[in-house]
């Protein structure tokens, strides 16, 4: 079942659709990497559970920092805060 491409890229909207229902860039790189595995098995790739583990967290790792850098906050940027959790 795990070589089957269309169950990563279900899984990953699965993710994505996570992602919508509780914000925070947390489940988008697990979303993202396991659209891009199903998209390399789709496209020939043959390994075994262990090794498409591998590829799945390498590829989530990748597509996190790709979006901590677009979408974080930018140097120089500061929070403000509002309000205050004692109020």
């Amino acid at each position: 079942m795990w070589q089957i491409w269309w169950v990563w890229i279900a899984g990953g909207f699965a993710l994505g659709v996570l992602e919508v229902l509780l914000p925070g860039f947390i489940f988008l790189g697990f979303a993202i990497g396991a659209v891009l595995t199903g998209v390399l098995l789709g496209l020939g790739l043959t390994a075994e559970l262990p090794l498409l583990l591998l590829i799945f967290a390498l590829l989530s790792l990748g597509s996190w920092f790709g979006l901590r850098a677009t979408m974080g906050t930018r140097k120089g940027q500061v929070k403000m805060w509002d309000k205050d959790i004692n109020d």
